[in-house]
């Protein structure tokens, strides 16, 4: 695991975003070469651990490039409402989803639109948007309105108007039984996978209550399937974090520890400057982040109630993102 590798090295290297690098530094060095959905090509491998500790409001934004925490918060906050369509992310400039409407659109009309430009008729045209900008039942459905079926009879099977609110169960649960194994909210809904315009890669959250000075301390453990380590894990791991620090908050709890898990993790080849670049950058400087608000709900934080302290990453990097 890449928190081996770390604890060998010497000098020691303590600042815990060493384990993301070293972790970068295996998957590029000695990942399988593997063809895989997108036809870009990756190099592989299977298993993977992460561990980061919340204590006194840190949080696990990289210092080797910039990550745009805003960006990810908004995204987050998305997930939380259950909505599945792009325009209210797009009408807060954020653009996380529109590559996979857009390549939809393009393919089934032949129109050579930009994202800019698809983006902007996505906000203005609430017709259009509904058309090209839905998504599926991804993320926030699944979070908010898992469906169930009750049966009628003689084997019919009604969908019941609303479905399961998973994380409102787990606020529940923290609240009222915090030493369950069940705090889990989960994204694979195997019916409705085809439907998702891409299935989940961060699937399963699991949270563990432990002791602590004032009344117990949260801990989450995020399973992800598949992780795209330039460009999606650095957005992976702020969201699991932020979503420990919500519930902690809404539960009278403090922030334990991010444990990230990963299957497939990998990087695409056509990365190489990315890596090469991270890879010769040193880590330094600790991101802090205070909750300035506490709302009634998990479902009614704003992006303003969050800001973030001692950041002060080297520049960003970039590369393409593989649809």
């Amino acid at each position: 695991m890449a928190t081996a590798a770390i604890m060998t090295d010497s000098p020691p290297r303590q600042h815990w975003e060493w384990q993301y690098l070293e972790l970068m530094r295996r998957i590029w060095e000695q990942g399988d070469e593997r063809i895989d959905r997108t036809g870009v090509g990756t190099r592989s491998i299977f298993g993977a651990e992460l561990r980061f500790d919340l204590a006194d409001g840190a949080m696990p934004l990289l210092t080797t490039k910039r990550v745009y925490w805003k960006t990810a918060t908004r995204e987050f906050l998305w997930f939380l409402t259950g909505e599945t369509n792009i325009r209210a992310l797009c009408a807060q400039g954020v653009e996380i989803w529109t590559d996979w409407p857009l390549d939809r659109y393009r393919r089934e009309t032949g129109e050579e639109i930009s994202r800019e430009d698809f983006s902007k008729r996505i906000v203005s045209d609430i017709e259009f948007a509904r058309k090209w900008g839905d998504l599926g039942p991804v993320y926030g459905k699944q979070w908010t309105d898992w469906p169930v079926y009750e049966p009628v009879g003689d084997g019919v099977f009604h969908k019941r108007t609303k479905g399961v609110n998973q994380v409102a169960q787990v606020v529940e649960s923290l609240r009222n039984n915090p030493g369950s194994r069940r705090h889990i909210v989960e994204g694979w809904n195997v019916a409705e996978l085809d439907a998702m315009a891409l299935p989940p890669c961060h699937k399963s959250y699991q949270f563990h209550v432990s002791a602590g000075e004032n009344g117990g301390r949260l801990s989450g453990l995020l399973y992800q399937r598949s992780c795209d380590v330039a460009l999606g894990l650095p957005f992976n791991l702020w969201g699991a974090a932020l979503f420990i620090r919500l519930l902690a908050q809404q539960c009278d709890l403090e922030p334990g520890e991010l444990v990230w898990m990963g299957g497939d993790v990998h990087l695409y080849r056509n990365h190489a400057a990315l890596v090469e670049e991270q890879l010769s950058r040193e880590p330094a400087g600790q991101a802090r982040m205070e909750i300035v608000r506490r709302p009634e709900s998990i479902f009614d934080y704003r992006i303003e109630d969050f800001a973030v302290s001692g950041y002060n990453p080297q520049p960003p990097i970039s590369a393409p993102i593989a649809v």
